[in-house]
């Protein structure tokens, strides 16, 4: 079988063929199997991708604005230190990883079509709000607010995503949604030029100020086509998304994908929980997820280190967009292979060596140019490493529901624990060169690629172990820890 296919055949038609658990299925041909399955893709790739990809870019986008209106005077008009406007950053993610894990559990046992356009319409009216701040402590609060509010919500999409495409596909379509981080970035590049040096005093209001009204409107707007283009899971799902037959192959394509365990086999709120906290791999994932974005501490300061460059402020804002677009095509081709080929450790060191090469030249040189290719490799890797990740984790552990939601939440919250402290390696005292935070890029960029070849290993270990299991047993499993 070709790799990034799904055999929805029938095999027998005794119990053991997965399709004898759908009604409308059990006697459905080939032919019509695969009519059904590419109906279910296309809904898939047609409404709820780009619905999805477009919610996480407003997600990105209203997390990493400060750094822009930072450069637009926002730091001085709010009269803050810069130890101060790194409490404010660090904060948001305190609020982050606060909400992850119980909303995640929340979301796998809910209807995430209309929990998470609720949590994206609760972080754009703080966003909004957000230019009242006037003084360091409003801004910290509405920053631990914006925390709260979005912490549930990339963990909500990658369980959705996870629920619906199988582990062959889920590479390539979570580069394009998950990619939507990377998009952000071009999009607030050029946004910043818009805004920032237009709209100064209009209304009485600072350019800063303007930005955040702007972008916190735009993304409630966003929140309510999600209402209309997100699905809930594959079992719970109205007929008004998708037709009955197309429902049972949804989940039909999963349970193949699964090697016939089915994703509905779960017990209660916090089972999974503890089944996952069990589970060496969340914690191997959880470690590489934190060196990981160890590697991307730069991003919020990207447009600070850019402006040691020595560009006017409208070029500063302009030139932090050829390097997300890199990285962007960059993700999309290395994702499209890991799903080709159905791997991942390697795919993630190769981009992890990259971004430590980006890094090593940060601190190294003060030339422009060298500079400035160093940028793109530091964009390039750490986002497409991500993209890569977090298939790969739920690739590792499909089944139940509960355990890959408390997983995919236990791993970004440690990841974001990074973020604590991380932001005080980048202050403006060690500009241009920021070589305590450069240092600390190649530290997370080599524990990433420690970390890659430890699972690799250990998923290695586990598949040897079902073999052996096979040949002593005599009963297969199409089911192998993805690589």
């Amino acid at each position: 079988m070709p790799a990034g296919s799904v055999r929805l055949s029938h095999d027998s038609k005794d119990d053991k063929d997965p399709a004898q658990r759908y009604p409308l299925l059990a006697d459905a041909s080939e032919e019509k199997l695969e009519e059904l399955n590419k109906a279910v893709k296309k809904k898939l790739d047609w409404v709820f991708l780009p619905v999805v990809t477009l919610m996480l870019l407003m997600n990105y986008l209203d997390r990493i604005n400060v750094s822009n209106a930072r450069l637009a005077g926002m730091q001085e008009d709010m009269h803050m230190s810069d130890v101060e406007w790194s409490a404010g950053i660090s904060l948001f993610y305190v609020g982050y990883i606060i909400s992850q894990i119980p909303a995640n559990v929340v979301i796998a046992k809910g209807k995430p079509a209309l929990l998470l356009p609720m949590v994206m319409l609760g972080w754009s009216a703080v966003t909004i709000c957000l230019p009242l701040a006037t003084q360091p402590w409003g801004f910290m609060l509405c920053r631990f607010l914006v925390g709260i509010t979005e912490g549930p919500f990339l963990p909500g999409v990658a369980l959705l995503s996870s629920s619906w495409y199988t582990k062959e596909e889920s590479s390539f379509r979570m580069a394009i949604w998950h990619a939507g981080n990377i998009v952000s970035n071009v999009c607030s590049g050029l946004l910043a030029a818009a805004i920032l040096t237009n709209m100064h005093n209009i209304g009485s209001l600072s350019s800063w100020q303007w930005f955040f009204i702007i972008e916190g409107a735009v993304s409630i707007l966003v929140a309510f086509i999600g209402f209309w283009g997100l699905p809930n899971f594959p079992n719970n799902t109205s007929t008004s998304y998708m037709t009955e037959e197309q429902l049972q192959m949804a989940q039909y394509r999963m349970l193949v994908s699964a090697g016939g365990i089915s994703e509905d086999d779960e017990g209660d709120y916090w089972t999974g929980f503890v089944m996952a906290c069990k589970d060496p791999f969340t914690w191997m994932f959880a470690f590489l997820h934190f060196a990981i974005i160890i590697g991307q501490s730069f991003k919020d300061f990207l447009p600070s280190i850019m402006d040691t460059l020595g560009y006017n402020r409208t070029i500063t804002y302009l030139i932090q967009a050829p390097p997300y677009v890199i990285a962007y095509l960059v993700t999309l081709a290395v994702s499209w292979s890991s799903g080709k080929y159905f791997e991942h450790c390697y795919h993630i060191i190769g981009p992890m060596v990259a971004a430590l090469v980006g890094a090593v030249i940060m601190i190294s040189t003060l030339n422009v140019g060298a500079r400035y290719f160093g940028i793109i490799l530091l964009c390039s890797g750490p986002f497409v490493a991500l993209n890569i990740h977090i298939p790969w984790e739920t690739a590792v552990v499909p089944r139940p529901r509960t355990k890959r939601a408390a997983l995919i939440a236990i791993v970004n919250c440690c990841s974001s624990v990074s973020h604590w402290f991380t932001p005080y390696f980048f202050l403006r005292n060690q500009e241009p060169r920021y070589e305590t935070g450069g240092g600390l890029i190649i530290v997370g960029c080599g524990l990433s690629i420690i970390s890659c070849l430890v699972i690799r290993w250990y998923c290695q270990k586990k598949n040897k172990e079902i073999e052996k299991r096979e040949e002593e047993t005599g009963e297969l499993t199409s089911f192998r820890f993805a690589i």
